[in-house]
């Protein structure tokens, strides 16, 4: 593996972590096709919000997702290189270390086969205006983030929307939100504040959740009309 006997040893009685580097000399060594660096992924958990883990087992089921996103593109349609560029924000800041950043995109790209299951969810997101405006990671990867928006929009299971800055106070989420569509046809949302996340089941709150949702895709802009915004934003940054 590449490592002292020692140092194996801290790792086995648990006096030192694991990193995804050991982890996958593990696997390399021992031929075991990924089962370490999947155990790396889920005791690396600990640098996810609260809650978030517990709603990402949930959408790897599900048939249906509405989702509200607000500052930044929804995770599921990020391109890895805009991933990548949000958790170096947080590595400069000091707010996660360099491999906790590299496993959230990892582990992100991992969500990210849901879009390619057969058959696939279907998937209806809303942005929020500001999720366009708000370059992250300069020109050079806001603007394939944005082509890939544009070429998820094509498929016949995505439709996105934008909400506008003028509906003002008529958007009825403050905060970004998820509902999930099981296979049983029961729903789950998901919604986050700073420090942790809330997976939501009761029936009267999701209720609720779903009416305000509703709402939010008829006072919004219409699909030509939105994807008009998002190759419009694209266009400025050329």
């Amino acid at each position: 593996m590449g490592y002292s006997h020692g140092l194996v040893s801290y790792v086995e009685r648990a006096k030192k972590p694991v990193t995804l580097k050991f982890a996958v000399a593990a696997d390399r060594v021992f031929e075991t096709g990924g089962l370490f660096k999947e155990l790396w992924r889920r005791i690396s958990n600990a640098s996810l919000l609260e809650g978030f883990a517990e709603f990402t087992e949930a959408e790897a089921r599900c048939r249906k997702l509405r989702t509200f996103e607000l500052g930044v593109i929804p995770g599921l349609m990020q391109t890895l290189d805009y991933a990548a560029a949000l958790e170096a924000g947080s590595v400069r800041r000091g707010s996660i270390t360099q491999e906790q950043a590299d496993g959230r995109v990892e582990f992100l790209a991992g969500r990210q086969k849901l879009l390619e299951k057969d058959p696939p969810p279907t998937i209806h997101a809303v942005l929020d205006e500001s999720c366009l405006l708000r370059t992250v990671g300069g020109p050079g990867v806001m603007g394939p983030q944005l082509d890939h928006l544009l070429a998820l929009a094509e498929r016949p299971n995505v439709t996105i929307q934008v909400a506008p800055f003028r509906l003002g106070e008529q958007r009825p989420f403050l905060l970004p939100v998820v509902l999930l569509t099981l296979p049983d046809r029961s729903v789950v949302g998901y919604a986050e504040a700073h420090s942790r996340g809330h997976l939501e089941r009761g029936r009267e709150s999701l209720t609720g959740w779903e009416e305000d949702y509703d709402h939010l895709r008829v006072e919004s802009l219409d699909t030509a009309a939105s994807l008009a915004v998002i190759r419009a934003v694209r266009k400025e940054l050329q």
